[in-house]
C-alpha cells in the first residue's frame, strides 16, 4: 500500500500521522486513566503508609513517582497530538516524559539487581542492597537523567515545518542524535544485565526446594517463578520493540536516512511502539502486586471492603524477609 505524503507546500509537514491520528490519542487517553487510577493506588501504598524500609521499597517508590509523573505529562501530550503548539512548552513535555520514561526503566533495573542478589547470593549483604544506599543511587538515577535531558534545550531552532509540531517527526542535529543513539546503547546494556541475571536466577530457582512430599509444592515453584520472571517478561514488551526502532528512527531524523518513505515508515514504528512504552506505567502496579505482600494485601482488603483492615496495616511494620521474591 503506496503512503500518501502532503508535497502541496513548503509549510507543511511531509511526515503525516495517518492512521495515528484517531487511534493514538484515544489509546494515550485509555493509558492516561488507567495509570492514573493504579498510580495514585501505589503512591498511597509507597509514600502514605508506613512500612518497613528496604532496599527494594526505595526502588518500589521510585518507580512509583516516575510512572505518575509520565501520566501526568499524557493530557498535554493528548491535547497536542498532531497540532502546532507553545514551542517550549511542547518541548518540556516532550522532555519530562521520556525523563520518567528512562527513569522507569533505570529502577526496574535497580529492582533485578537487589532480585539477583538476593536470590543468587542470598547469604552476602552488598552496600547496594542497604537502605541508604539505594537512596544514594535512586538520587543519582534521577539527577543524571535531568544533566542529561538538559542538553535537549541548547538548540531552539524549528529549520523543518515538522519540528513546529508538537511530539511529531522532528529533525535533529549531531548532539541530540549522538544523546538519542548513546540512550539506545545503555538500554542494550541494561537489558543485556536483565538476560544475565535472570538466567542466573533460572537455574538458581530450578534447584530450589520447596518441601518435599508436599503435594502443593509444585504449584508454590510455580507462583515463584511466575513472581520473579514479571519483571523482565514487562520490561521487554513495553521497552525493547521501542529501541529497536529507535536507531534508524534517529538515524532518519539526522538525515543520514533520507527516503522520505523510510522516514514516514520509521515515524508510524516509532509512535506505535512509544505507545507501547506509556503502557508500562499502567503494567507496573502488576509488579507491585506480586512483589509486595503490603502493596497485595492492601488491595484485597480495598476489594473486599475491609477498609478498617487497611488502616491497621497502615499502622503495622511488616518483616522484609517474608519471601525470596517479596519485599
Amino acid at each position: 500500500m503506496s503512503l500518501r505524503l502532503n508535497f502541496s507546500s513548503n509549510d507543511s509537514c511531509e511526515i503525516q500521522d495517518g492512521g495515528l491520528s484517531p487511534f493514538l490519542p484515544i489509546s494515550y487517553i485509555i493509558i492516561c486513566c488507567f495509570g492514573f487510577l493504579s498510580n495514585t493506588i501505589s503512591v498511597f501504598i509507597f509514600f502514605i503508609r508506613r512500612q518497613a524500609d528496604s532496599s527494594m521499597t526505595v526502588y518500589l517508590r521510585h518507580l512509583t513517582l516516575a510512572d505518575s509523573l509520565l501520566v501526568l505529562s499524557l493530557p498535554l501530550r493528548i491535547y497536542y497530538h498532531d497540532k502546532q503548539g507553545p514551542y517550549f512548552l511542547c518541548k518540556v513535555v516532550g522532555v519530562f516524559f521520556y525523563i520518567n520514561m528512562y527513569a522507569s526503566i533505570s529502577f526496574l533495573s535497580l529492582i533485578s539487581l537487589d532480585r539477583y542478589l538476593k536470590i543468587v547470593k542470598p547469604v552476602w549483604v552488598f552496600r547496594i542492597q542497604k537502605v541508604l544506599w539505594s537512596r544514594i543511587a535512586s538520587g543519582i538515577t534521577w539527577a543524571v537523567l535531568f544533566l542529561i535531558t538538559a542538553l535537549f534545550f541548547v538548540s531552539n531552532e524549528q529549520k523543518d515545518p515538522c519540528d513546529k509540531i508538537c511530539f511529531h517527526f522532528h529533525n535533529k542535529g549531531l548532539l541530540a542524535g549522538s544523546i538519542n543513539l548513546t540512550a539506545v546503547a545503555f538500554f542494550g546494556a541494561f537489558f543485556l544485565l536483565f538476560i544475565i541475571f535472570y538466567v542466573k536466577i533460572a537455574l538458581k530457582l530450578r534447584n530450589v526446594e520447596m518441601g518435599k512430599g508436599d503435594p502443593n509444592a509444585q504449584n508454590r515453584k510455580k507462583n515463584l517463578v511466575l513472581k520473579t520472571f514479571l519483571v523482565p517478561v514487562i520490561f521487554a514488551l513495553c521497552f525493547l520493540p521501542y529501541h529497536l526502532v529507535r536507531v534508524p528512527y534517529v538515524l532518519a531524523q539526522m538525515n543520514v536516512i533520507k527516503e522520505l518513505e523510510s522516514k514516514q515508515m520509521l515515524h508510524i514504528w516509532n509512535e506505535n511502539t512509544l505507545l507501547l512504552s506509556a503502557l508500562n506505567s499502567c503494567l507496573d502496579p502488576i509488579i507491585y502486586y506480586f512483589l509486595s505482600s503490603t502493596y497485595r494485601k492492601t488491595i484485597l482488603c480495598a476489594i473486599q471492603g475491609k477498609f478498617k483492615t487497611v488502616y491497621d496495616l497502615n499502622r503495622r511494620r511488616i518483616s522484609i524477609n517474608r519471601s525470596i521474591t517479596e519485599i
